[in-house]
Parts: C-alpha cells; structure tokens; sequence
C-alpha cells in the first residue's frame, strides 16, 4: 500500500510543553483515520504540525514519501468551525472560493472562470448550493460545517485534515458530516480529531489513540486497558452508548 503520510519519531513542544513525543504513525491511501484521546492530549498540535504551523523539535513528516514543506498544496484542512467569526460579512460561496487563495493575501484576488465552476460544482456535491449568497451567520451548524469542508476541497486535496468536524452539532447534523464524509474517502485519505466515539464505532477504518504518545493504531477494535492508558481516568467515562465495536474486552498477553 503507499503511505500518503508518514511521521517518523515527532517530539513537539509547544509553549514549553512537550506535547507530542517520538509520534510515529504511517497512513495509507484511501484511509479514514480517527484521532481520540483526552483534552489536551496534543490531538489539534498534530493537525498544525502536520499543516507546517508548528515545526516539529525533532522528527521527520513525510507526504508521499515528499517533506510535507514541500507538499502542503496537496493538504486540505478543516478547522473547528465554533473559532470561525460567524459575525464575518462574507457568504457561502466567497467561503469556498478562499480555497483557491492558496497563499495569496490580496482580498481583491480574482478568480479564473474555471475556479468559479468548480466552486459551483463543489457547493452543489455538498449540497449547499442554494445556500450560495447566504451570509454565514445565518447557517445552520450543520451547514457552516459543509462550507468549511467545501473551502478545504477547493485546493483538491488528496489529504483531508478535519478537527471535530461535529462539536456542538446536533445528532441529525453530525450523521450528515459523517455521511459527506464517507462519499470524499472514496476520493482522497481523510484524517479527523474526533470526541464522538459513535462515529468511531460506524464510519472510521482506523483509530489512533493519542495522549502525548501513540498508544495504539489500528482497526476499532480497543480493549479497556489501551483506553485507560489513553485516557487516565476509568473507562466507563467514556464507554456509555458506545458500540461494542469500539470497546473489545479480551484478557491481556
């Protein structure tokens, strides 16, 4: 399988704290990757570090075996969207065309007719077209998180980076992320930061469990004690309504 990406031995500090140490994680095409653990586990530092906003201490990050300064093009990343000003006088459509900005910083920029379509045809895969000239204050959760996701696919990713795509949404809004979702990984590697562990139980291929280490990577499948490692409190905090698919009891080796 090609890795699309690779970490080798990341150690993070971030405002004096080590906040991810010797991370070392292989993802690999077409995959759905989930990252949980605790609060302030360092699950948001790994998005920036892999975005390039945070440079790692030691450690190497690799996109299709390129160092990942040379392939942040090909990076879609998908913020958490109660930090985005909802007071902004900007509509859905101006949202999604900022994709195409790329690193350009004029606030005149013009777009090429062809990114115009393409914004169009991405509104209307998420189905927001009819949103289009809507300001954002007047949407729904649900929906500034579509917009947001769409901005990200204006770059044509061939990695999606989501964090908590469905904070604060309500359960019919989330379902619908999820289902976006799995439509784009038929098309590119998603990587999500996620609390919501039943999206972990029905959507996701593999987890990650992270509280400033890697504890485990691989199929949903965890047992009580990998959770409580992660976690550091007892497992039924986080158990409660979770499918048996996330939660696998079977004696240690």
């Amino acid at each position: 399988m090609t890795h699309v990406l690779e970490l080798e031995n990341v150690d993070v500090f971030y405002d004096q704290v080590h906040a991810l140490s010797d991370i070392c994680l292989k993802v690999e095409e077409k995959d759905f990757l989930a990252i949980i653990g605790p609060n302030g586990g360092g699950k948001s530092t790994l998005l920036k570090t892999i975005l390039g906003l945070l440079k790692p201490t030691s450690g190497k990050i690799m996109l299709y075996g390129k160092s990942i300064q040379k392939s942040l093009g090909n990076i879609g990343y998908v913020p958490q969207f109660s930090k985005f000003n909802r007071k902004f006088p900007i509509s859905v459509r101006e949202v999604v065309h900022l994709g195409f900005l790329k690193n350009k910083n004029s606030p005149f920029a013009k777009y090429k007719e062809l990114d115009i379509k393409k914004a169009d045809d991405i509104m209307k895969q998420l189905d927001i077209f009819h949103l289009k000239d809507r300001q954002i204050g007047q949407l729904s959760g649900g929906q500034l998180q579509r917009v947001l996701i769409g901005r990200a696919l204006a770059v044509e990713p061939k990695l999606l980076l989501l964090d908590e795509p469905t904070a604060s949404l309500d359960a019919s809004a989330k379902t619908q992320i999820h289902e976006v979702l799995k439509g784009l990984n038929k098309e590119m590697t998603i990587v999500m930061v996620t609390h919501d562990m039943s999206a972990v139980s029905t959507y996701v291929k593999n987890i990650a469990c992270l509280n400033q280490k890697l504890f485990y990577h691989g199929q949903p499948l965890l047992t009580e004690s990998i959770l409580g490692q992660v976690y550091g409190c007892p497992i039924d905090m986080i158990a409660h309504g979770v499918s048996h698919r996330v939660l696998h009891k079977h004696k240690e080796n």
